[in-house]
C-alpha cells in the first residue's frame, strides 16, 4: 500500500508540473522587461514618494539615486520619515545636501491611525503633501521603498513606458541583493514563487483578472491613484503591493509588472535568520491568516516541491521505476524551470536542484509566520505588529 501511494504522489506531483511549466502564464520566463517606448512630447510631472522607517543604514547607497534622476520633466522627491530612531531624517536631508538634484522634501505624519499600517500611513502622508504643495497635481507619482537604488535613467524609462502604452500602474520587481550563501539559496527563489503564484504575462494583459505589484518600485498615474482611493482604500493591507495593484484593477486602470533592468534593492540579508523574518513577517498576512488556506498551502509545497527528489529516491532505493521515473521527471522539470531566474541573478545553474531544500525552508517560515500570528506577533514589521484586517 505505501508504494502504491508513493506512486501517486509521484505522478500528482508530474502532473502538477506538467501544468505548472505548460499552463500556468510562463511564469518561469524571465524577459518581461518594460514595454517598448518612447519618450513622450510633454515629460509628465512626477514626485517621487519614499516611505521609511529606520532606514539610515541603507539611505546613503538609494536616496542619491534618486536625487540624481536624470529627468527631463519636473521632478522632485518626498521622503516620509515614518518615526525612526536611527536619525533617517536628518540623514536625508544632509545627503539632499551633497548630492544637488531634485528638490527633496522630508517630513513626518507621526503614528499611524488605528487601522493603518506605517507604510501606508506614511504614503498617505506623502500623497497628500504631493497633491497639495503645488498650484497643480504631480501627473505621476512613484512609490518606492527607501533600500531601493535606481539607476539614472529610471524614472525616464518608468515614465515612458507608462504614457507609450497608456498604463494606469508600471511596476517593476527590484533586483535582490544576491551575495552570501543565504541569500543564493533563498532570494531568486523568492521571485520565482512570486512569479509562480501572481506570472507577469497573465498580469499583463489588457482584460487580465490577476492583479500584483511589486512595492519597491510603482509608478502610478495621480488621478488613478485618486480613483481608486490609494492609499486609504487599502490602508489595512499587510500585503500592500498586491492589494495596491487590485484596488486600481478594479476602478478599471491598466497595470504592468516585470522583472528590473534598472532597479536594485540594496538591503542585506547576511543571516538565514534575517530572511527568515522577511518572509514570515507577512507569509501568514498572504494567506488572509485561514488556517484552512495554510494547510492547503503546506500540502501543496509538499506535493509540487518535496515529492519528486522523495519519489526518486524511494524508486531508486525499493527498485520501482514506476516510482522513480514521475519523480525524477518532475524535479527535471522543477530544475529547468528554475534556471533562468538563477541566470537573472547571474547565479550558477548548479543550485537548481537545491529548490526543493529552498522550498522546504519556505513551508517552514509560513508555518511559523502562522504560529508568530496566533501568539499575538505575526505580520510585524520595525518594532510594529498588525491585528488581521477584520480585528484592526
Amino acid at each position: 500500500m505505501g508504494l502504491i501511494t508513493a506512486a501517486c504522489a509521484a505522478f500528482a506531483s508530474l502532473a502538477a508540473w506538467l501544468w505548472l511549466t505548460l499552463a500556468q502564464g510562463m511564469f518561469w520566463r524571465t524577459d518581461v522587461r518594460l514595454p517598448p517606448r518612447t519618450a513622450p512630447t510633454r515629460w509628465p510631472s512626477v514626485t517621487i514618494v519614499v516611505p521609511a522607517r529606520d532606514e539610515a543604514e541603507v539611505l546613503p547607497q538609494s536616496l542619491p539615486s534618486l536625487i540624481t534622476q536624470d529627468y527631463p520633466g519636473e521632478a522632485e522627491v518626498v521622503l516620509v520619515d515614518d518615526g525612526s530612531t536611527d536619525g533617517t531624517g536628518e540623514l536625508a536631508r544632509r545627503l539632499a545636501a551633497e548630492h544637488p538634484g531634485l528638490p527633496l522634501t522630508v517630513v513626518s505624519p507621526g503614528d499611524p491611525a488605528p487601522g493603518w499600517t506605517g507604510k501606508l500611513w506614511a504614503l498617505r502622508h506623502g500623497i497628500a503633501i504631493a497633491r497639495t504643495a503645488h498650484a497643480a497635481e504631480p501627473d505621476f507619482l512613484l512609490l518606492t521603498d527607501a533600500d531601493i537604488a535606481h539607476e539614472p535613467d529610471s524614472l525616464r524609462e518608468l515614465v515612458a513606458a507608462a504614457t507609450s502604452a497608456d498604463l494606469d500602474l508600471v511596476s517593476q520587481m527590484a533586483r535582490l541583493r544576491v551575495a552570501g550563501l543565504w541569500e543564493r539559496l533563498v532570494v531568486p527563489a523568492f521571485v520565482y514563487f512570486f512569479a509562480q503564484l501572481y506570472p507577469f504575462r497573465r498580469i499583463n494583459r489588457p482584460s487580465a483578472r490577476t492583479a500584483a505589484a511589486a512595492g519597491g518600485c510603482v509608478l502610478l498615474r495621480t488621478d488613478t491613484a485618486v480613483r481608486a482611493g490609494i492609499p486609504d482604500s487599502i490602508r489595512q493591507a499587510v500585503i500592500d503591493d498586491v492589494s495596491l495593484a487590485r484596488a486600481v484593477q478594479r476602478s478599471g486602470g491598466r497595470i504592468w509588472l516585470g522583472l528590473a533592468e534598472r532597479v536594485d534593492s540594496v538591503r542585506p540579508y547576511p543571516a538565514l535568520a534575517d530572511l527568515w523574518r522577511m518572509v514570515a513577517r507577512s507569509a501568514y498576512a498572504q494567506l488572509r491568516h485561514q488556517p484552512l488556506l495554510l494547510a492547503g498551502t503546506v500540502a501543496g509545497l509538499v506535493l509540487v516541491y518535496l515529492v519528486p527528489p522523495a519519489a526518486l529516491l524511494t524508486g531508486l532505493v525499493t527498485g520501482h521505476p514506476a516510482i522513480a521515473w514521475p519523480g525524477g521527471l518532475a524535479w527535471l522539470l522543477m530544475t529547468g524551470t528554475y534556471l533562468p531566474m538563477l541566470r537573472y541573478y547571474r547565479q550558477p545553474a548548479a543550485l537548481a536542484p537545491l529548490l526543493p531544500f529552498t522550498a522546504l525552508l519556505y513551508l517552514l517560515m509560513t508555518v511559523d509566520s502562522a504560529v508568530q500570528h496566533y501568539r499575538g506577533r505575526g505580520a510585524s514589521w520595525k518594532g510594529r505588529t498588525y491585528a488581521r484586517p477584520s480585528d484592526a
